[in-house]
Order: C-alpha cells, then structure tokens, then sequence
C-alpha cells in the first residue's frame, strides 16, 4: 500500500524530538566512567530503550490510530533486528583493535551519533528517491535481495577475524594523523607533550617512538571509531530501504530507526555476553530481509502492473516480532554443539 506524507503536526515532532535528546542525556550522564557494562546493566538499560521506543508508538497510537502506530513499530522492530548482524560485526573490531571493555560504551557512543546523522540522510534521500517511480523501489528490493544472498554465502566463509589495518577508514585517519599505537585513557587525539608524558611512565621504557613538536597524534581508539563509523554507514546502505518498505513517511521511517539504534549500545553487551548461544538469531536475519525484498518488490509491482496485492502493515509486525521469537527460540531449544578437543 503506497504512503503519502501524513503532515505531522507540530506536537508530534515535538515530542520525538524531545524524547530523544532527553534520552540520550540521561544514558550519557550515567555511562561518564570507563567501567566495563555488566549483563544485568546492559539488560536493564536495553529495558529502558525499549520503553522509550514503545513509548512513542503509544504516542503515535493515541495521536494518530492503530495503523501509524504498527508502521512505526514494524519499523523499529526490523531495524533492531537487522542491527543485529552490524554489531557482531562491530564486536570483531573491537576484537581487532584490542580495545578494552571500558572504553567499548565511549567508542559506542560516538558510533550512534554518526548513525543518527548519518540514517538522517538516507532516509531523506531514500524517501525523496522513491518519489522517482515504483522502478526505484524495485531498485531497493535488488539491494536487500543481494544483502541476503551475501549473508548467505558468508556463513560458508568460516570464521576468521577481518584484517582492519587496510580498511579504507583506517587508511584514511592515517593519512590525516600521524599514530600513536598506544591506548592513553579514552583519548582519541594526543598533543605531542602527551604522547611524551605516556612515553615517559616505567611501563614504557625501552618503547622507542620518535614525537614530532606540534603535531596531534590518533590513539587506536579513534581509529577504531572511524572504523565502526564507516561500518555503520555500508549497514544503512541495507537497512534504509529495509525499514521504507514498511513507510515511505520520513517522521516514521526515520523515528523508528533512531529509537532502535539509540538502544544498540547497551544492546551490544547483552548481545556480547550471549553471543555463544544466539546461534540461529542470524538466520531470522536472513530471512527478513528476502522477506523485506520481496514486500518491496510487490509494492513495486503493484504500483508497476496494479495487481491489488499486499502485505498490510500488522502482517508485517507479526511477520518481523515472529521471525526474531522463534530465532530466539531455536537458539537454546537447539544449542551450538560442543567440538571435542
């Protein structure tokens, strides 16, 4: 079913505008220190994300009926769904990058503030893009398609861990900044006097590293930080037109891709933590996103050729909230098998 800009009134961008920010500052102000998150933490605080998320969709409900309401949570719903396979991708930089638990929640957060920026550009391009025709749309089913199958094939590549010393934002911070291959607390920047104080600790000694007067020198920490940035935006490439296959309304599309991301960092520790026994939550992934494909293909279709059918925006809630249940599900009713030694 084809959407058309539904002109929100002022209250309702209002009240996502300062759900959000407010939100953010309080995770912000509660995660100031550099101490590891716990699992009962990080369940907690995934708790209150999705409160705020649901919270909004009841906002919706109240101010606009049933049906905004499930675009927006079909919305949101497959986003954090999607995101799931993009921070397994970021704990294996992480991994790389040998950055300690304490400082993962800082580089998170500049992370989300990239996606936030980052997501609002597609979703206006995207949406815009689609007002192009319905051959658009058919474009954007092709790309998930394509993410699906290169899921696919990647689950017969084994397991080995990604080299990230030649990834393009890698090279690019090193182009602009000379490195410091140490970590220093949580900076992302050193001036020539801090790297020569670090140099300078007992732990060091016999550390030869030539300092160069008035240069500002990157930590691994903002490497890692361009790296996931850079992440994130290949994952929007996928999820956008994802999530506008249940809307074309930018206000929902993008509010239920904020809601979602702005609860993946806390996510990520729980996730982490239970990364051994979501075994199967990969293939729910999978399989949403032929599912999204092919809704966006009959949209297309429907539009192209008017053959009436298609998949309403409950259908697509139940569709997306079961795929992630019986994921869920089939990851501790059949449970990795154990290698013996």
């Amino acid at each position: 079913m084809e959407q058309t800009s539904l002109g929100f009134p002022p209250l309702t961008v209002t009240v996502f505008i300062i759900l959000a920010v407010s939100a953010l500052t309080i995770d912000l102000i509660a995660h100031r220190k550099d101490k590891p998150i716990s699992l009962k933490k990080a369940s907690l605080w995934s708790l209150f994300w999705l409160a705020i998320g649901l919270g909004f969709g009841g906002f919706l409900y109240l101010q606009h009926g049933a049906e905004i309401a499930s675009l927006y949570l079909t919305g949101y719903a497959l986003e954090e769904v999607l995101s799931v396979d993009n921070l397994f991708v970021i704990m294996a930089i992480f991994s790389w990058f040998k950055i300690p638990e304490g400082y993962r929640h800082r580089v998170l957060y500049w992370g989300i503030i990239g996606a936030i920026v980052f997501r609002a550009i597609f979703v206006a391009i995207g949406t815009s893009l689609l007002a192009l025709g319905p051959w658009v749309e058919m474009v954007f089913a092709v790309v998930v398609f394509w993410t699906a199958v290169m899921m696919l094939r990647a689950k017969h590549d084994g397991e080995e861990i990604e080299d990230y010393s030649n990834h393009p934002a890698n090279r690019l911070i090193r182009h602009i900044f000379p490195v410091y291959p140490k970590l220093v607390g949580h900076h992302f920047l050193l001036s020539a006097a801090e790297v020569k104080a670090d140099l300078a600790k007992p732990e060091n000694k016999g550390f030869v590293f030539h300092v160069k007067k008035n240069v500002r020198y990157a930590t691994p920490l903002l490497l890692c930080v361009a790296v996931v940035e850079l992440s994130d935006v290949m994952f929007a490439f996928d999820s956008v037109p994802a999530v506008i296959a249940v809307s074309r309304e930018p206000l929902i599309v993008y509010s239920a891709m904020m809601f979602a991301v702005l609860g993946l960092r806390t996510l990520y520790f729980v996730l982490e933590a239970l990364r051994g026994h979501l075994i199967h939550l990969e293939k729910a992934v999978v399989f949403l996103l032929f599912f999204v494909g092919f809704k966006l293909a009959l949209n297309a279709s429907d539009h192209l050729w008017h053959h009436g059918y298609e998949i309403s925006a409950v259908a697509s809630l139940g569709v997306v909230l079961g795929a992630l249940a019986i994921g869920i599900l089939a990851s501790f009713v059949f449970p990795p098998k154990l290698t013996e030694e």
